[in-house]
């Protein structure tokens, strides 16, 4: 059996695991954990709070400091109302084309991983070789966040990182971040012939709103054109507001959801802190005269750091030599790729299948992107110097 149909079968099995993100991942992670270990690798496999969900983390080679991980998320997002002409959950071929949830995103790298593990021990003679395959990226990399937590602890860790997310294969060095907030407003209601004697919650929500629109303008002028993203300053979307019962009653709640897609690595901070000071500054002393108890609380749902582009990056430069590209891009996508730069490591992105595919009904990857994911591996065992 050649290594690509090996890869199409292991990515065959992947597949039939349904590891939608509100699903427990178990059984993919014990799958994997079976192939790793046969190959001699250390496998740790950390359960989260749940008991339904992990994380693995395995090395091949010594426990020397440095080395590279190969890192991808183990989820996938919901079928649930798209179209598909095929079983979502069984790997389908056709033209060229291998179909099924979460081939391109991003099961197709971790088993171009697995199909190597031959190759990738030997070249773990040199220098270690990890593999961290998370959960739960698609709802905010709450699986990675806790991974990097642990390996910030430890002494020993691996220097650089190249997460696998499909980008056609192109080498990326860079994308912004993803803050994501639910904010719920609590005020007092009442006959709306009287709104002075009552805390309209959807009318400070609306006040916040504007402070958020007005923030975005600024942000506009921090980067002064000085980032590679496209638009190059950091954005402020308001996803989602809800609050009231009906045209005469005072609402006495609301709830907001917004985000923020930081650029430059202060952003963040900038706008906490600013929205924070208004609510507390404007927004609840004008409540609190009218009603004591007004609240409002917001709600992280995910705060996600982006990857900042560096002038020097040695996963970047690793994955030219292994790829042959003399240039990397950014993209407007997230990926777990900024954690792993937020602990110290020189991390890049490179997988095989494009975005294109990715969350829509028949998703898939090519056997051509899966063949040019293997070749990488297979110069990566013929030398790896990190």
């Amino acid at each position: 059996m050649d290594d690509l149909e090996r890869c199409r079968q292991i990515l065959g099995d992947l597949v039939g695991f349904n590891t939608v993100s509100s699903r427990p991942n178990m059984e993919a992670i014990h799958y994997i954990a079976t192939l790793l270990e046969a190959a001699g690798a250390r496998v740790e496999v950390m359960v989260d709070a749940s008991g339904t969900k992990a994380n693995l983390f395995a090395t091949l080679g010594s426990e020397a400091p440095g080395g590279l991980v190969l890192s991808g998320h183990t989820d996938v997002v919901p079928v649930a109302d798209q179209p598909w002409t095929t079983d979502p959950f069984t790997l389908t071929e056709g033209d060229g084309r291998l179909y099924g949830r979460g081939t391109c995103d991003m099961k197709g790298f971790i088993a171009a991983c697995l199909t190597k593990l031959d190759v990738l021990r030997d070249a773990a003679r040199t220098r270690p070789i990890h593999f961290a395959f998370t959960h739960d990226e698609e709802v905010g990399c709450l699986g990675a966040r806790h991974l990097v937590e642990v390996l910030a602890a430890r002494e020993i860790r691996p220097g650089l990182a190249l997460i696998g997310e499909p980008t056609s294969m192109q080498v990326i060095d860079g994308h912004k971040g993803c803050c994501e907030y639910t904010v719920t407003f609590t005020g007092t209601e009442g006959h709306g012939s009287a709104p002075h004697l009552g805390v309209n919650a959807v009318e400070y929500a609306a006040r916040y709103i504007a402070h958020l629109l007005e923030l975005r303008e600024t942000l506009k002028t921090r980067a002064a054109g000085a980032t590679q993203f496209d638009p190059p300053y950091t954005t402020i979307n308001v996803g989602r507001l809800s609050g009231g019962h009906a045209h005469n009653v005072i609402a006495g709640h609301a709830e907001l959801d917004w985000e923020m897609r930081p650029t430059l690595p202060g952003d963040m901070d900038f706008v906490k802190d600013q929205v924070a000071a208004h609510v507390r500054e404007v927004l609840l002393p004008a409540m609190r005269q009218v009603s004591p108890q007004a609240q409002i609380r917001t709600e992280i749902v995910g705060e996600v750091p982006g990857l900042t582009p560096m002038e020097t990056n040695a996963a970047r430069d690793l994955v030219f030599r292994l790829t042959g590209a003399n240039g990397a891009g950014t993209v407007p996508f997230g990926t777990e790729a900024g954690l792993f730069q937020q602990i110290g490591m020189d991390a890049v992105i490179c997988g095989p299948g494009s975005i294109d595919q990715a969350h829509k009904p028949d998703e898939f990857v090519t056997l051509d992107q899966l063949g040019q994911c293997l070749s990488m591996l297979d110069r990566l065992g013929q030398g790896f110097r990190a």
